[in-house]
């Protein structure tokens, strides 16, 4: 049997950005009923391609056909016109405009979104809230629902669950199997190759800027609607990671097992309190909070959506004030009014959102000594060791700068990395991580993990949340979780699991 003809497919597209190819000849395609999966380390080119198929960007050559028709978008207008539907990796909505306001100049019709918000339970949601006011994960769920609510063909979803908890992603899965009973197609970009296994028909895997590998299993299996039959299950992660990488990674695993062992860890740890909290509060939102971790220790935390981590990481870093409850540095309490002096105490933050931390048109040099342009510094001078200090960073994190002029054109992984480095710059003592490495690929991650633990190593002490539960028996020495805006539970991180911590999310007793 013939395969069925493409829904949505590009030939040799290539695109440049100045010096930098980011697309040399890739070749992509996608049917009706199935979901297919865009892979690559950061970098590959996945991005970029999006952009292209949305019409976000006009490709330098090679040609884009829609259910068999040639086309060229010049606006993400013409790609909408044609039932194209994205949601990008940073929610496209006004920040200064309420909900409602971005679906008027969105010219979304307000019942279907709002049917779709029922699919997360989100359909009460107040319309009428600023967008700057909600949690990332809402912002992603509200872009999700303003994308559907076009009755799209294809629906690109750039790294979706990334910022969504455990149950939000679970609902993500079963609205894409919904979706490919419709018969429509889906694009997913994503780092969790168990997403990939668990959801996607097929497999695409880019590398520097060319599409290298096709995972297409069981690829003469058609049902009657000319979905494949076939199963992902089959492939093996390592299987995915090898094409993205171009290398074996299984003798890279056994070794970073062993590297991040649960004896080094405790090696590593100090006696020596770094950074504690006693009855920390903040109204109903974070509640009676009190830890403590020590130099050379990284504590880890999980939560599920609004159980109060992220105005927890505000307040640890100076954003906001706490209501009640005492922050302590090296045992001595501090009493913040603005982030500023939380990091002239050592304490400095990395965000989940990592434009959040950047001056994203200046160049990566610029963006990793802002720290030492602080108001004391102003009138002393720069450090003379200033340029050493940032190629060091540099070549510390393996920043790619082919695109050094403006960060936001790095890739999501380097971005992360600039974030980190501006910090390994201006020095600290304590590392507070929100997510660091959300929607990040799998190489990078692994060379995140080994710098926090290079970093706790010489005495840092390192708070984690993350939004994927498998990092924290990789990198923690502890987990804590929070429930309600509490810490509910405490557990050894090399003997934490995905139930036992997920059990504890939601708030019950994890069995002894």
């Amino acid at each position: 049997m013939s395969e069925p003809r493409p829904l949505l497919e590009t030939v040799n597209i290539a695109k440049s950005y100045g010096s930098v190819v980011a697309l040399q000849a890739a070749d992509f395609a996608v049917r009706r009923g199935e979901i297919h999966a865009l892979l690559g380390a950061n970098g590959a080119g996945k991005s970029t391609l999006v952009k292209i198929l949305a019409g976000v960007h006009l490709a330098d050559a090679g040609q884009l056909f829609v259910d068999g028709t040639p086309m060229q978008f010049h606006a993400p207008l013409d790609a909408m016109a044609v039932g194209i539907a994205t949601v990008f990796q940073d929610p496209a909505l006004i920040p200064d405009l309420t909900i409602r306001q971005n679906l008027q100049l969105s010219e979304i019709d307000g019942p279907a979104f709002v049917r779709w918000l029922g699919w997360f339970d989100l359909e009460k949601l107040d319309l009428d809230s600023l967008v700057r006011a909600l949690p990332l994960e809402t912002l992603r769920v509200v872009d999700l629902a303003r994308a559907l609510a076009r009755d799209p063909q294809v629906l690109l979803l750039d790294e979706i669950t990334a910022a969504l908890t455990a149950d939000q992603a679970e609902r993500v899965f079963s609205l894409l199997a919904h979706w490919k009973d419709l018969g429509r197609a889906g694009v997913l970009i994503t780092h969790r190759l168990a997403e990939v296994r668990r959801i996607c028909d097929r497999a695409t895997i880019l590398r520097d800027g060319r599409n290298v590998a096709l995972f297409q299993p069981d690829k003469h299996a058609y049902a009657s609607n000319g979905a494949a039959t076939g199963t992902m299950q089959d492939v093996e992660e390592h299987e995915l990671v090898e094409a993205m990488l171009g290398t074996d990674v299984r003798v890279v695993r056994d070794g970073e097992s062993e590297e991040l062992s649960s004896d080094s860890r405790i090696r590593s740890t100090s006696d020596e309190i770094a950074f504690a909290v006693q009855g920390l509060s903040a109204g109903e939102v974070v509640r009676d909070v009190s830890f403590e971790v020590r130099r050379g220790e990284i504590l880890g935390l999980v939560a599920l959506e609004g159980q109060g981590q992220e105005r927890l990481f505000s307040l640890l870093s100076g954003d906001r004030r706490p209501t009640a409850g005492d922050v302590r540095v090296g045992g001595e309490p501090r009493r913040w009014g603005a982030p500023y002096d939380a990091v002239g105490d050592g304490v400095v933050l990395i965000p989940g959102d990592r434009l959040q931390s950047l001056l994203p048109n200046l160049p990566v040099r610029q963006n990793l000594v802002v720290p030492l342009f602080n108001r004391i510094r102003q009138w002393l001078g720069i450090p003379q060791d200033e340029r050493k200090r940032v190629m060091a960073a540099i070549a510390r994190l393996s920043i790619d700068t082919r695109a050094a002029s403006q960060v936001r054109r790095l890739s999501g992984g380097n971005q992360q990395k600039v974030a980190i480095g501006r910090w390994l710059v201006a020095g600290f003592r304590t590392l507070l991580c929100f997510d660091p490495t959300r929607g990040i690929d799998v190489q990078t991650k692994r060379e995140i993990y080994a710098l926090l633990r290079e970093l706790a190593g010489n005495g840092a002490a390192v708070l984690l949340y993350t939004s994927e539960l498998a990092e924290i028996p990789l990198v923690c020495d502890r987990v804590m979780v929070m429930h309600d805006g509490r810490i509910v539970d405490e557990q050894d991180a090399a003997l934490a699991t995905e139930a036992s911590l997920l059990t504890a999310a939601h708030g019950l007793e994890v069995a002894a």
